[in-house]
């Protein structure tokens, strides 16, 4: 019986030492031989994609395009306007663009040509202070059409001429309107921003040239500003509730219940 234990466990040492053999046999693959692959600072350099683009954002200066002074007047900053487009190349244009640049030009110029006159006629510093804010604006479209070789629509015209057919009798129209009362004079300055903020947003949707979208979009924010000072100047010197003539309700509603924009900066905005 004892022999017979002995020969059992002789027996189960050399199959231990067998699987000990067979697990020596396995093939592993130390750590330390594993290849690892360390980016270093100048390969994450070479796998950041650089840009050729001239309108990156990195290139764009962060300048403030308009001034926002008395009576909310929005006036364009020259100088800063053409450091802000700078960056952008001036390429070709769609006959849409040019149309735009050559309408939007005539157009300010008539918001300016107005409120000139209503001044004369009135007496009342807002239309003296938002006139000289237009002048700005039609000259930063003017600034446009030099950039792309554009004849100026409204180069030799004085006040209250236009080349546009449509905007000789609008401005008509306007004068003769604001020439009945103070009221509707103030009236007439808000019905004129309306008109310039769907002209403007409407061009906006016509063109992707950057230089243009940046003047498109200060020009905008001075139109709601504006909008703005003649709707509180009609409620306080008058006592009346302006009601817009060519927004939707709700566009006005979000324009007025909001504060003067001070912010038209470079950047795309």
């Amino acid at each position: 019986m004892n022999g017979e234990r002995m020969m059992i466990g002789i027996v189960v040492v050399l199959a231990l030492f067998a699987l000990a053999g067979c697990a020596a046999d396995v093939n592993v693959t130390p750590e330390a031989d594993v290849p690892v692959t360390v980016d270093s600072p100048a390969d994450e350099a070479e796998d950041i994609p650089v840009s050729d683009d001239q309108d990156s954002v990195a290139e764009e200066p962060d300048v403030e395009i308009v001034n926002v002074g008395e009576s909310g007047s929005t006036s364009v900053d020259e100088s800063a306007l053409a450091l802000a487009v700078a960056p952008y190349p001036a390429g070709e244009l769609s006959a849409e663009e040019a149309a735009g640049l050559l309408y939007m030009r005539e157009e300010e110029k008539l918001a300016h040509d107005v409120y000139l006159t209503l001044y004369e006629k009135w007496g009342l510093p807002i239309f003296r202070n938002i006139a000289n804010s237009e002048q700005t604006h039609t000259e930063a479209v003017k600034s446009l059409l030099d950039r792309y070789g554009l004849e100026d629509p409204a180069e030799g015209n004085g006040v209250g001429v236009f080349t546009d057919p449509a905007l000789q009798t609008l401005y008509d129209q306007l004068v003769n309107t604001g020439d009945a009362s103070l009221a509707a004079a103030l009236g007439v300055g808000a019905t004129i921003e309306e008109i310039d903020i769907l002209d403007l947003e409407a061009r906006l949707t016509q063109t992707d040239n950057r230089d243009i979208t940046l003047v498109y979009d200060n020009l905008t924010s001075g139109s709601r500003n504006h909008l703005r000072s003649f709707v509180s100047t009609l409620e306080r010197q008058a006592g009346e509730d302006y009601q817009p003539q060519y927004l939707d309700q709700a566009s006005y509603d979000a324009i007025i219940s909001t504060g003067i924009e001070r912010g038209g900066r470079g950047r795309g905005n």
